[in-house]
This record gives structure tokens, C-alpha cells and sequence, in this order.
């Protein structure tokens, strides 16, 4: 007998149905919920299948983002042996019969099916490790977009109060160029004060910086007030908005900042990390994210595998004397992990002098640009070959954490 519980799960409950063996249904299906006393039930219920077929029965669920993660983490830590299935494949299963019929107990039968009719591959625990690194960069990215789409807001303000404020100072959305504006929100509070206590104001709020340098900001800010087409604030519910945004925004780069600190010092623990960085193009940041998307890399046995995880395969398409002659990726896996790569791919094959004093490019990667420059050759168009560049990355990085050895580039 091969015993095997189908769950499918949603937010809080999930559907349990029982297979004795294959086309051998074991009871109706019944619903858990997700806690002690509703996974209690099921542990029981998962020990009658084991008394009645003397065997240990498999749990397959679908992945439902975090839905799944109460059932996982007391099953695993009874030694329960996990399929968890991706949804692209549970789906076919689903849609394989003539009646279109969408429940719960259904989707639970239907997955019990499918453990009979495939070769699914075990679920392997990731490192607490990796997982919270993976929860961080996560985190980093989310909150990195709302920041961005908040300083987007902010200057949509700022130029219906005081547009000659841009420029002043190098960064617009430096920590001493918002507080500065909190504290003079428009030109009218800038003429109403003297030079030298905006000097001042402007040295307490960057003490790294001289006391020159306070006074020349100070006056290229009386001169931007003096610029300024609105001389005098008309709305008071603007103000109040750049007030708002410029406190958001001082709280988010403290968050980013908290957060760069964590992955840093988590990351440096990490193996992996080293080894990844030891590419030319993948600095602190895309290192961290690649690691904690790709996980252990004993979760892949073959490259192919890793670039399929990563959904850079292509989508071929063929069907009799037809073959389909535009082929796109698959864009079926992480896509932050995609992202990376691509970031790290034009990095690697950018010139990588800040000033360029003659025609020649000195890539980063010369492995990887000479890579790109081939696929150029063959006619390929940018994106087309930046992709080929990703897939041979990916290759590469199968290729050094394997062996944990570091990249060689040409000399």
C-alpha cells in the first residue's frame, strides 16, 4: 500500500482527503482548522491511515504563499514526509476531468490523484538561515517601493509650493535636506529669517559637514526663495501634505537603513554569500537576494533545473510541421530572483570606469561581456542576449556553490 493524505488549503482551514493506495479513497473528506485542536485532528487522523495501512502516510498540499506555513511546521516537526506541489501543476490536475467542478473536497481528491500519477519530488526543509534572509530582502524590496512611490508624492508637493528648492543640496532626499525643509516648508520662512541662522539651523542638522559649507547652502537657499514664483503659501493643506511625506520618508530610510544592517550581518554568515560575490557584477545587495531565493542549492540536481526555478527557460511551442519561431521565457519562477539576475548581468558587462577616456569597454565581467558580445554577433537583440547572459550566470552560479569554489574571470 502507498497511504497519501490530500490537503487543500486556504486561509485558516484546509480540506483533508485520504487515499489508502491509488483509486482507493479512504472516507470523506472532511475540514481542519489551523490550530492546536484542528491540526490535533489531524495528527490523529493522519495516525489511523498509519495503524490501518501499517505505513507512513505522504501529505501533499499545494504551496499557497503563506497560507500553508502552520500546516508545514507541525507536520515537519513530526517527521512527516511533504510533497508540496506547484500550483501550475496542481491545476492540470485539477482541469483534467470533462466536469468543470471547483470545490474544496474535489481540489483535495484531485491532488491525491496526482501524487499517483506523478514523480513529485519531496519538500526539502530550507535553513532558518536562508529563510530569514529570504524574509529580509523581501521586506527590503516592499518597503524600498513604497518609498520610492512616496518621494514621487512628496515632489509632486513640493512643486506646487516650492519648486526652486531642487538643487540646493546634491541629494534632494538627503536626511539634512528634509529636515531643512520641514523646518522652512517655504520660501516666505526663508526670507523672514537671517542667513546666518539658517547657517546655523543647516550646520545642527548635518554636524559632519564645516561650518563653510552650512553658509553656502544657506545662501543658495535664500537665493532659490528669492526664485521661487510662489512667494506666499495659499493652501495650508499642502503644507501639511509635505509635512506628512517628508516624515514618511525619513522613517522609511530608517527602516532600509535597520534592514541593510540585518541582511549584512546575517549574509556575512552565510557561506553562499562569499562565494556569490566572487562574480564581478553581483555586489552586497543582489548577492543577498540571489542566495535567499535560490536556498540551498542541494535543492537542485541538475543547472537546468536552477534556471527553470529561476523562469529564464524558454516557452517552446510546437505542435505538428509547426514551430513556433518567437520564443519568449516562461517567467514561471521567482520573479525577484529574475531580477536580480538581470541586475547583475548589466552590471557584469557595463564598463566599469567611472570616467571613459578611449572607445574600448573594460567590463566588470569580461567572461560574461565576451558572452554578451557573441550573442551581439549572432544578431540577437539587447534584451534577447542580456537573457542568454542570465542563463549562463545562473550556470555559473549551479557551478561554483556546488563545488564551493570561487569564480575564475579571464585575467
Amino acid at each position: 500500500m502507498n497511504p497519501v493524505i490530500g490537503l487543500d488549503v486556504s486561509k485558516g482551514e484546509s480540506e483533508v482527503q485520504a487515499f489508502l493506495d491509488k483509486g482507493k479513497p479512504y472516507g470523506k473528506s472532511f475540514s481542519i482548522k489551523h490550530d492546536l485542536n484542528g491540526l490535533g485532528g489531524l495528527l490523529e487522523f493522519l495516525e489511523s491511515v498509519k495503524d490501518k495501512t501499517g505505513i507512513h502516510p505522504s501529505v501533499i498540499l499545494e504551496s499557497t504563499g503563506h497560507y500553508h506555513a502552520p500546516v508545514v511546521q507541525f507536520l515537519e516537526q513530526r517527521n512527516y514526509l511533504l510533497i508540496i506541489v506547484n500550483p501550475l501543476i496542481s491545476h492540470r490536475a485539477k482541469s483534467s476531468s470533462l466536469r468543470k467542478v471547483k470545490t474544496d473536497a474535489i481540489d483535495a481528491y484531485r491532488l491525491c490523484e496526482l501524487y499517483y500519477k506523478e514523480d513529485l519530488e519531496p519538500y526539502k526543509r530550507r535553513g532558518i538561515q536562508l529563510l530569514n534572509l529570504r524574509n529580509l530582502t523581501r521586506q527590503h524590496e516592499n518597503i524600498t517601493g513604497i518609498y520610492v512611490q512616496t518621494k514621487l508624492q512628496f515632489q509632486a508637493v513640493l512643486d506646487q509650493i516650492f519648486p526652486e528648492y531642487r538643487g540646493v543640496f546634491g541629494d534632494l532626499h538627503s536626511v539634512v535636506s528634509l529636515l531643512v525643509l520641514k523646518e522652512f516648508p517655504a520660501s516666505e520662512d526663508i526670507l523672514a529669517v537671517s542667513e546666518d541662522m539658517l547657517a546655523d539651523k543647516i550646520k545642527e542638522f548635518c554636524k559632519s559637514r564645516s561650518k563653510r559649507w552650512a553658509e553656502e547652502k544657506a545662501r543658495d537657499l535664500k537665493q532659490a526663495a528669492a526664485r521661487n514664483p510662489f512667494k506666499k503659501t495659499l493652501y495650508q493643506s499642502q503644507l501639511l501634505s509635505l509635512s506628512m511625506y517628508i516624515d514618511m520618508l525619513l522613517q522609511y530610510k530608517e527602516h532600509l537603513s535597520r534592514l541593510e544592517s540585518e541582511i549584512d550581518a546575517l549574509a556575512k554568515e552565510v557561506e553562499e554569500y562569499k562565494i556569490i560575490q566572487s562574480i564581478p557584477g553581483i555586489g552586497e545587495k543582489i548577492a543577498a537576494t540571489i542566495i535567499s531565493e535560490i536556498g540551498e542549492i542541494d535543492r537542485f540536481n541538475h543547472p537546468k533545473k536552477l534556471v527553470a526555478f529561476a523562469g529564464v527557460d524558454p516557452e517552446v511551442f510546437e505542435s505538428g510541421k509547426f514551430k513556433a519561431t518567437l520564443v519568449r521565457i516562461t517567467k514561471r519562477g521567482s520573479s525577484r530572483l529574475r531580477h536580480a539576475l538581470y541586475m547583475a548581468v548589466r552590471s557584469g558587462i557595463r564598463d566599469c570606469r567611472k570616467q571613459k577616456t578611449t572607445d574600448e569597454i573594460i567590463p566588470r565581467n569580461k567572461r560574461l561581456r565576451a558572452f554578451y558580445d557573441k550573442k551581439r554577433e549572432e544578431g540577437k537583440l539587447y534584451k534577447v542576449a542580456v537573457i542568454a547572459c542570465v542563463n549562463k550566470l545562473l550556470h555559473w552560479i549551479y557551478a561554483i556553490l556546488k563545488n564551493r569554489t570561487t569564480f575564475q574571470d579571464i585575467a
